[in-house]
This record gives C-alpha cells, sequence and structure tokens, in this order.
C-alpha cells in the first residue's frame, strides 16, 4: 500500500474562557490537538439535541439497597451549552489521527506507514477513554462508594485497538476515517503487539472481569506488574520449542500513561526492632520504588472507564553510585538499579535457583506492598480529615487472584499497625473483613509455598505476624477440637497450620502431647540385664564400624519448614471461591475439607465467564451479525440469556446455511493464517480440530497427539480409497507455551512438531491429514483461531482442570467440544445438551481408585494404546529419542513414570469418541445443528454473569454511573 505524507497541522487558539470542557486538564491538552473548535465540538457532541437538563441524571444505588443517592454536581451530568465527550464523527477523527501522527507518535515525521499509523490511532483513542476515565473517577470519588480492586499477577489482555473502538461503538467511524488516510483498519489494528503480561487463562480470566467491571459500571480497579518481557516469545525450530525474550514495549505502548507521581517504597530484608512505645518496626534492608503506570479499560455502551494499574520498578537516582561508575566500576555502580528493574523483568522467573525463588517472591510483594499502600492513601484521601479505620472494609474490597497475592494479607495488617498504630486486634479484624480469595487449583501439590528461611530473610517482618496469624489459628482448632483425642487433633493440625513442619507456639505446646496406652505402660517391663547387654554391644559395633570406615546410615533430613500460602488465604479471607462447580465442591471435600469443616459460610463457588464483547462481536462480527439478524435484537451482546433463543432455529435450513457460510469464511482466515505463520497450507475443507492452551502434562496434549498417531497408523495400512471412507479429513491444531524449565513439557511440543513434519510431507496422506503447531499462541491467535474452529479439545485428566476459559470461548463461537468431565466443561455440557457434547474418560470420583489399582499392577493397557507406544519407538518420527516421554505412560508408579495423568486408562475411550466425532461430522445438517445449540448453550458463561455474582456475593459493591 502506498503511504501518504501527513501534512503538519498549527495548534488554534486558545478557546475562550466561557467554552467549557468536562476536565480543565483536558481542555488544555484538547487545546493543542490541531483538531479546531468545530472538530472540538463534533468530538465532544453530546448523542441527542434535548437539552441536557432533561437527560435522566446519573444515580448510585446504595449498598444496603434502601436508597439511591443522587449527585447534581456530577461531573458527567452536564448542563445546556457544553460539550459532552460522545460519538465523533469520521473527519474529526481523522484529524486527531493526523494530529497524532505528526505530533505524539514515536516515528519521523516524513511517512504514515502502518506502525505509525497504528500509534496515532491507538492515541486518538485515548484521548476519547481519558476523558470517559476522568470523569469515571471523579464521579466514584464525590459518590465515595465502595470499591473492588482485584490483585492478579497476570492480565493477559491481548490487542487493545479493536476492542477500545468497539466498545465505544466507533469501529465504523474509525474504518472510514483511516480509509481517508489511505489504510485499512484491520491492517492498522495487526500491528498492535499484544501486551506481554499474561500466560494463560488466570490472566485472560482477568481481563474478561475487568472488561465486565467497566461494561457493568462497577467501581472497581485492576492491579498487576508491568513486565518489561512478559513470559517469553516461543519460537519452533526442530529442537522445539526455543524461548526468547518478548519484546511487546520496544515500540512503547500508546495505551498507558505513567503516574510519576503516584509512586511508593518498597522493602526488602533488613531487621525487625522495638521502639520506645513498644511497636515492632521495620528498618534497614533494601528500597525500591513503584511506579504506576495506568491503563485505561472502557466498558460497552457506556461512559464508565476503570483503571488497570501496573507497577514498574526503580530506585531513587542518588542510589546510582556515581563514585564507583567514575572510578570504572560500571556494574557496581548500576548494581541498585539493576536490582530494581528486574523485579518486573519477567513472568514467573525460573526458581530452581535460590536467586529465581528470591525474584519471585520479590514480585508477589512488590505487587502487594505498592497496591495496598495506593487503596489505603485512596482511602484515606477520601475519608478527609477524619479516618475512621473500621469503615475500611466498608469502602475496599480486595480479591486475591490465586495465591499470588497472598502478601497482601500480612502487608495490611502490617500498615494497619506498624504505620497507622492500630492494635493487632483491629488489624486483624479489618483484614479478615476486607480481602477474599479465588483458588484456582485442586492439587493439594499445586498450592503455593514459601520456605519460612528464605521468606524470614526477605520479609522479616511479614513472617512475625504470620506467626501470630498461625498462633491464632491453632488456639481457633483446639477451641473446636478439644484436646481429648490427642492423635485427631495432631493430623488437624498438620493439614491446616499456615507453618509447616514449624514446631506449635509455646502457648499450645505444652496441650498437645503423644498419646500413651496405659494398657501398654502398665505390661512393660523394666530393662533387663539381657536388653542394656545388646545395647552395650551395639556401641563397639558402631566402633568397629568407623575404624573399618564403613558409611553409617544417613540421618533422616528434617522436613523443610514452609509457609502454606493457600492455608494463610482461607484462614484471613471472609470469602473463598472455587471457579467452577466440580471444582468448588472438591475444594469443599478434598483440598480445603478441615477449612470447611471449620468455616462452611466463607465456601462459594464462583464459575468463571469470559467477555462475549471481545469472544463473538470483535473476533467473530460475521457469526455475530447472523446471531442479531435471528434473535431481531443485539441486546444479545450485553444480556447473553438472549443466546439461547437460536435453540427454536437450530433446524432451519437457511440459518444453517448462513452459520455454515460464516464458518467457512473464518476458516479461510486461518488458512492465510497458517500458511504465513507455519508455511503449511491446509483445505479449508476439512475439519477444524484445535487444542489451544498452556502445555502441560494434565491438560493432555500428549493423549491428542497419541490419538492422532494411532489414526495415522491406521490410515497407513489402508488404500486411498479405504481411507476416504473411513475418515474424515482433519487440520489438527495445536497452540500453547511449554514453561522453560518444564522439560517433560516441552518433550510433548518437541513430539507434536516431529509427527507434524512426518505427516504433512506423507503424500500418501495428503490433506486427510494435517498437524499444526502454531508458534507463540496468545490473544491474537486465539482470536483468529476459535470463530474457525469446529471440534475443541478440552481433555485433561478429570478432577485436576479447575475451570478452563477456552472451552466456553470456544462453545461462545459454534464449536463442539470433546471433553472429560472436568472443570466447566460439566456446566457446558448441561447447557448445550448431551448430544451436543462428545464425553469420554473417567470421571473426577474414579480417578484416586484407578491410580490405586495402578500402582498396585492391577493396569492392564489396551492393546490400541500398546500399539501406538511401539510405533512412536520405532523411530517413524525422527531420530529425536522419545523413551523418556513413553516411559513416563509405562511402570505402575514413581515419578515420571506410572501414567499419572491416565492416558493409557482414557486412550481408548478417547479414541471411539473420535470415531463418533467424524460420523457426526459427516452429517453436515447434524453437524450445524449441534454448532448452533453450542451457542445458543453458552449464554450462561458470559463474565458479566460471573461479576454480578462477586458483587453481590463477596464484594457487596454496587454499579455506579449508570445514565
Amino acid at each position: 500500500m502506498a503511504t501518504s505524507r501527513l501534512a503538519a497541522t498549527t495548534p488554534p487558539p486558545p478557546l475562550s474562557g466561557d467554552e467549557r470542557f468536562p476536565r480543565r486538564q483536558d481542555q488544555r491538552r484538547l487545546l493543542g490537538s490541531g483538531l479546531g473548535e468545530k472538530k472540538l465540538a463534533l468530538l465532544f457532541r453530546t448523542r441527542d439535541a434535548r437539552p441536557l437538563r432533561t437527560r435522566r441524571p446519573f444515580a448510585v444505588k446504595s449498598v444496603s439497597g434502601e436508597s439511591k443517592q443522587r449527585l447534581k454536581d456530577s461531573p458527567l451530568e452536564e448542563e445546556p451549552g457544553s460539550l459532552s465527550p460522545l460519538k465523533p464523527d469520521a473527519a474529526s477523527i481523522a484529524s486527531s489521527i493526523k494530529y497524532h501522527a505528526e505530533f505524539t507518535a514515536p516515528f519521523s515525521p516524513d511517512q504514515f506507514e502502518l506502525p505509525k499509523a497504528f500509534f496515532a490511532t491507538a492515541q486518538s483513542v485515548r484521548d476519547a477513554l481519558i476523558i470517559n476515565w476522568n470523569a469515571t473517577y471523579d464521579y466514584c470519588e464525590k459518590l465515595n462508594v465502595k470499591q473492588a480492586y482485584y490483585l492478579s499477577m497476570e492480565f493477559l489482555q491481548g490487542r487493545a485497538l479493536l476492542n477500545a473502538i468497539g466498545n465505544l461503538e466507533l469501529t465504523g467511524a474509525y474504518a472510514e476515517a483511516l480509509s481517508k488516510l489511505g489504510h485499512d483498519l484491520e491492517n492498522v489494528a495487526a500491528q498492535e503487539a499484544d501486551a506481554a503480561l499474561g500466560n494463560g487463562g488466570l490472566g485472560r480470566l482477568a481481563s474478561c472481569f475487568l472488561d465486565s467491571l467497566a461494561t457493568l459500571n462497577y467501581p472497581a480497579w485492576g492491579y498487576g506488574l508491568r513486565y518489561r518481557y512478559g513470559l517469553f516469545k516461543q519460537r519452533i525450530t526442530k529442537d522445539g520449542q526455543e524461548e526468547v525474550a518478548e519484546s511487546w514495549l520496544e515500540m512503547g505502548n500508546p495505551w498507558e500513561v505513567v503516574r510519576n507521581d503516584v509512586s511508593y517504597p518498597v522493602k526488602f530484608y533488613g531487621k525487625v526492632v522495638s521502639g520506645s512505645d513498644g511497636k515492632r518496626r521495620w528498618i534497614g534492608g533494601e528500597d525500591i520504588r513503584a511506579v504506576a503506570f495506568d491503563v485505561p479499560i472502557p466498558g460497552y455502551k457506556t461512559k464508565n472507564t476503570i483503571n488497570l494499574r501496573l507497577w514498574s520498578t526503580k530506585v531513587l537516582s542518588e542510589e546510582f553510585d556515581l563514585s564507583a561508575f567514575n572510578a570504572g566500576e560500571h556494574t557496581k555502580a548500576n548494581e541498585a538499579l539493576s536490582n530494581a528493574e528486574k523485579i518486573c523483568y519477567i513472568l514467573y522467573p525460573g526458581d530452581e535457583s535460590i536467586e529465581g525463588k528470591i525474584l519471585r517472591l520479590k514480585q508477589q510483594y512488590t505487587l502487594c506492598s505498592a497496591s495496598l499502600q495506593d487503596i489505603i492513601a485512596r482511602f484515606e484521601k477520601l475519608s478527609g480529615k477524619h479516618v475512621n479505620w473500621e469503615d475500611f472494609p466498608e469502602k475496599v474490597a480486595v480479591q486475591m487472584n490465586d495465591t499470588h497475592p497472598t502478601l497482601c494479607i500480612p502487608e495490611l495488617m502490617r500498615i494497619l499497625m506498624d504505620v497507622k498504630g492500630l492494635s493487632w486486634k483491629e488489624a486483624w479484624n479489618i483484614t479478615r473483613r476486607t480481602v477474599a480469595y479465588t483458588n484456582h487449583t485442586v492439587l493439594p501439590e499445586a498450592l503455593e509455598k514459601w520456605s519460612l528461611e528464605l521468606m524470614q530473610k526477605l520479609l522479616p517482618r511479614h513472617v512475625e505476624i504470620i506467626e501470630m496469624i498461625d498462633e491464632e489459628l491453632v488456639g481457633t482448632i483446639i477451641a473446636e477440637c478439644g484436646t481429648e483425642n490427642p492423635g485427631l487433633l495432631e493430623k488437624k493440625l498438620k493439614e491446616m497450620r499456615i507453618l509447616e513442619n514449624v514446631d506449635l507456639p509455646p502457648a499450645f505446646a505444652e496441650l498437645i502431647k503423644p498419646e500413651e496406652d496405659p494398657v501398654a505402660s502398665s505390661e512393660k517391663e523394666p530393662e533387663t540385664s539381657k536388653e542394656l547387654d545388646i545395647n552395650l554391644e551395639d556401641e563397639p559395633h558402631n566402633l568397629q564400624a568407623q575404624e573399618n570406615n564403613e558409611e553409617l546410615p544417613e540421618p533422616e533430613p528434617e522436613p523443610p519448614k514452609m509457609v502454606r500460602m493457600a492455608n494463610l488465604c482461607v484462614v484471613c479471607s471472609h470469602a473463598v471461591n472455587g471457579v467452577a462447580e466440580i471444582h468448588s465442591e472438591i475444594v469443599k471435600k478434598e483440598v480445603f475439607h478441615e477449612f470447611f469443616k471449620l468455616w462452611p459460610e466463607k465456601f462459594q463457588n464462583k464459575t468463571n465467564g469470559v467477555t462475549p464483547r471481545r469472544w463473538i462481536p470483535f473476533c467473530n462480527p460475521e457469526l455475530s451479525k447472523i446471531i442479531t439478524r435471528w434473535i431481531g435484537t443485539e441486546d444479545w451482546i450485553l444480556h447473553t440469556d438472549k443466546l439461547a433463543e437460536l435453540r427454536k432455529f437450530a433446524d432451519n435450513e437457511d440459518l444453517q446455511t448462513q452459520w455454515r457460510a460464516a464458518k467457512r469464511s473464518n476458516k479461510m482466515k486461518v488458512v492465510r493464517f497458517l500458511k504465513e505463520k507455519t508455511g503449511y497450507v491446509v483445505s479449508p475443507d476439512a475439519m477444524f480440530d484445535i487444542q489451544v492452551k498452556r502445555i502441560h502434562e494434565y491438560k493432555r496434549q500428549l493423549l491428542n497427539i497419541l490419538g492422532i498417531v494411532y489414526r495415522y497408523k491406521k490410515m497407513k495400512a489402508m488404500n486411498s480409497a479405504e481411507r476416504t471412507a473411513k475418515f474424515v479429513p482433519r487440520v489438527c491444531i495445536f497452540g500453547g507455551k511449554a514453561f522453560a524449565t518444564y522439560v517433560q513439557a516441552k518433550r510433548i511440543v518437541k513430539f507434536i512438531t516431529d509427527v507434524a513434519a512426518t505427516i504433512n510431507h506423507d503424500p500418501e496422506i495428503g490433506n486427510l491429514l494435517k498437524v499444526i503447531f502454531v508458534p507463540d499462541y496468545n490473544v491474537s491467535v486465539a482470536e483468529l483461531l476459535i470463530p474457525a474452529s469446529e471440534l475443541s479439545q478440552h481433555i485433561s485428566t478429570a478432577g485436576m482442570e479447575a475451570s478452563g476459559t477456552s472451552n466456553m470461548k470456544f462453545a461462545m463461537n459454534g464449536c463442539v467440544l470433546i471433553g472429560t468431565l472436568d472443570g466447566a466443561n460439566v456446566e457446558i455440557r448441561q447447557e448445550v445438551g448431551e448430544d451436543n457434547f462428545f464425553l469420554f474418560g473417567a470421571q473426577a470420583h474414579e480417578i484416586a481408585g484407578l491410580r490405586k489399582e495402578r500402582a498396585e499392577g492391577k493396569f492392564v493397557p489396551d492393546p490400541r494404546f500398546e500399539e501406538v507406544k511401539a510405533f512412536v519407538k520405532s523411530g517413524v518420527f525422527g531420530p529425536y529419542n522419545y523413551d523418556e516421554l513413553i516411559e513416563s505412560l509405562e511402570g505402575n508408579e514413581g515419578f515420571g513414570r506410572g501414567d499419572y495423568f491416565l492416558v493409557g486408562k482414557d486412550f481408548p475411550s478417547y479414541i471411539e469418541c473420535q470415531e463418533e466425532v467424524d460420523e457426526a461430522y459427516r452429517d453436515e445438517k447434524r453437524w450445524t445443528r449441534m454448532s448452533i445449540l453450542n451457542t445458543a448453550g453458552s449464554h450462561k458463561f458470559s463474565s458479566d454473569r460471573t461479576i454480578h455474582e462477586y458483587a453481590r456475593d463477596i464484594w457487596n459493591i454496587a454499579p455506579v454511573g449508570v445514565p
């Protein structure tokens, strides 16, 4: 495309004082925009011609639900003659883009190529967002409402441009404006790098929640870290996965606003001392600063725009050792800055080394400390001169997304006691009413723990507070259980304590002693001389062994002393929730069973959801138009329950024809994408069978690829006519990252790519079977693949996936699922109908028994499974040695063996279910009907529903700012 040259625009003179704007700083900024007064009026004109005084005033429903407060002087309620930040037209947008291209885009002025066009476009969108953003928080501050604060180590946002203009209802205007400037909106949007702030479902869930919070007008903030390099960029080479640093910030981030005036001190190491007033104080150590970078999150069809605040780390300039630098000791001079900056370099640094563990703990504490200080500062500001700390839980709700933000519990206690002067009892009461915890794992061995010794060095004051909380817990357990049955009490304490392998607090040590059998004690005879002789004879033997240099048995090492973060979360939170019905039941019955018996009122279920805006209309506009046409309204985008109305049209031939056309159009986009990304050419007439998610043994990509190997082996044993008659053509697509130090997961990636290379170059097979591994899978790739998907695999070992959200996105886009009864699959199957979900495999309640049978040597593998393993070992997929990968599926028990994830057990059920998939796909009408019913049945899996439940049941907050 030819590039266009933009002429510089001279900023207009200042507007007269009687021309009014929503905020004075926005006026000063926009006066230099080069738009001119008329175009500024277009940019901020009202939505209709009615006098604004007659428009419905903004209102907030009180938390108690007893009254409505009205704010007549709300910054969002304008008077006649004022300019309102509402829909601009294409001409004013084009002028805004031209201005930013000339004056703010970080590119040279002589060309207007795609990267520059993206930055200028994004900055013009940000102008509109900032107006809504400022007004939203002005309004919330005026009302002083309770707000929710969502703390997460990950926010997997994806590209922001199309989402932002879609939520602002400006997609058409921006497309027209860019067309006037010589560019296509889709090409411009493709220039945006995915924000590398997350990796998997945890981060995508957090981003979906922020979208829903903004859309539903809830007062809320997100808090995370601003990772410079993200997790990593994945490359696929002949050796498998290769990790390189992510470059998402190299050209800058047009969406963020650095807040140099919002920074907080964060301390590590040092020591704790008692002051003359008896209070404990944390002094010395290593000091850094956390600086805020804000990203606006717009709601859909609302002015409400909330904030994602990300922390970056640095030190003050005086920490730079100028003397050392001038002496040539450059590394030493920069040491403090380097130590601070590396905290926010990458997501989840490898923790095999002690340095890696320290860095991870520093990351978690930085997130918690900076966020809590910010939240408290806002509370104090809104409280005015008289701060009543008892009101803190009435104004603040802190949600911990998994255990990564657990340190916000002792940090809040520390600030309240050591900085604000509250007593232990006061701080403890406030903290327990403020924080809540979302659990994301059912595996006890996967629950986060930290070395007590390491934490004592890095965060000595927090360990003191955690020890006090543990002591409170021990007292509660003893009060509930009593001391009559020491064995039972000891079992409960071992399972429930926050401190693992740590002696009981002195106050309770005497209460719990090993139970002595009185009968055995009375019958015991005194030591005989014979016994004494035996004991005496042992000593010379030991001396003899030492003289002969014989090795004595090594004493059993003491188990490490650990801090169990999940237990700390459960003890201190007023609410604990799982993220799917089956997961929440496992949490109550297994993972935290003793806690559930103690505090049953704490435990809730909040099935995950995904934002329907990004995952249907924005990524699949063709399907979205069809849905709107047949339902008769666009309201389904906000009220997804209306999707259920598609059920009555599922057999309509016209709808089915349109539905298939939309699916094929999306498949054609993927055909082009795969050719560009991988070099492979695939047929759009084949079934698109997709598994995209983090590479992990429990998610069982290995089961999928072994099923493909079985299919390939059977094809090779047939002639061409037999193959065509037996098998439906398939394109099997994989995507996902294996953690850099997860060796087995990386072997699986290597195996998939080797199988792909063999099958894709086999002329006998042709288009009947293709296998593609898409490198560097991210949200933008998902937005292409999911609308084109026809079969999606969610095949985790039952009882091991907390929920999943990709299954919801696939179902929303008319994809049929094959899976186990695990996570949200259970609820999806209930909603879409059993006939429209391909089910296989063992169920969650059977897993423990099946593993026990395996350990006892009772498992008899299916001959087809043994056949596939032998085929892999034969070397048909290249010279790489896959013995260790295959051996993980063999034996009865032991680390890396014994098929812990039951691939062999579920394999026969899986391949038989895949035969059912082929049969259903051959029936075009049946498959299309299944596809339509999957979309219709996904109506319950909107994150809007999930957020409403959090707001009602956990945070106790109400929507605000709804006109």
